[in-house]
C-alpha cells in the first residue's frame, strides 16, 4: 500500500502546494495544510477507489484549507497572512529583475485578491491545468459553475489589470 500511495499520490505534492499557497495566502500555512492533507491522504487511502489521484489530493487539500481558513477566522490573534516575494531568474541584469518581480507580485496579489471560488478555480486550471471535470471534482461543484467561475475570475482579473494601467 506504501508503495502505491507514494507512486499515485507524491508525484502531485507540487501541485498540492500550490493549490494550498493561493488558497491560504502564506507559504507557511501552505506547508503545514500540505502535510495535513497528505496525512489525511494517507490515512485514508485505503478508501481510495481510483480515478484521477491528482483530483483526490486536491480535494483533500482543499478541505484542510477550508479548516485551516475557519480556524484563522475564529483566531483573531493569527498573524496577517499576506503574500511572500518569489525570486527572478539567476540570468536578469537587476532591472529586469526587478521589474519581472514587480509584475509577478502584481500578478500574485491580483489572483489573491480574488474571492476564494474564483481564485480557487482559477489557480487549478491555469496553474495546475486540471481539466474542468477534475475541477469539478476536486471543488464538488457541477462543470457549469466550474465553467462560468473560469469566465468570471478571468474578467474579474482583466479589469483589475486595466485598473492598474
Amino acid at each position: 500500500m506504501e508503495q502505491r500511495f507514494e507512486e499515485l499520490i507524491l508525484p502531485h505534492m507540487d501541485a498540492a502546494y500550490n493549490l494550498a499557497r493561493f488558497m491560504t495566502r502564506d507559504a507557511a500555512a501552505a506547508d503545514d495544510v500540505v502535510q495535513e492533507a497528505l496525512l489525511r491522504a494517507y490515512r485514508s487511502f485505503s478508501s481510495y477507489r481510483g480515478g484521477d489521484p491528482k483530483s483526490w489530493v486536491l480535494a483533500i487539500v482543499r478541505n484542510c484549507c477550508s479548516s485551516f481558513l475557519a480556524a484563522v477566522a475564529r483566531d483573531r490573534s493569527t498573524s496577517t497572512i499576506g503574500l511572500d516575494s518569489i525570486e527572478g531568474s539567476h540570468h536578469d541584469n537587476p532591472e529586469h529583475a526587478a521589474l519581472r518581480q514587480s509584475e509577478v507580485d502584481a500578478v500574485r496579489a491580483m489572483i489573491a485578491d480574488l474571492p476564494e471560488p474564483f481564485r480557487e478555480a482559477l489557480v487549478l486550471r491555469e496553474l495546475e491545468d486540471l481539466s474542468y471535470k477534475q475541477i469539478a471534482q476536486v471543488t464538488g461543484v457541477p462543470v457549469g459553475t466550474v465553467m462560468s467561475r473560469l469566465a468570471r475570475a478571468r474578467q474579474m482579473l482583466r479589469e483589475a489589470a486595466e485598473a492598474i494601467r
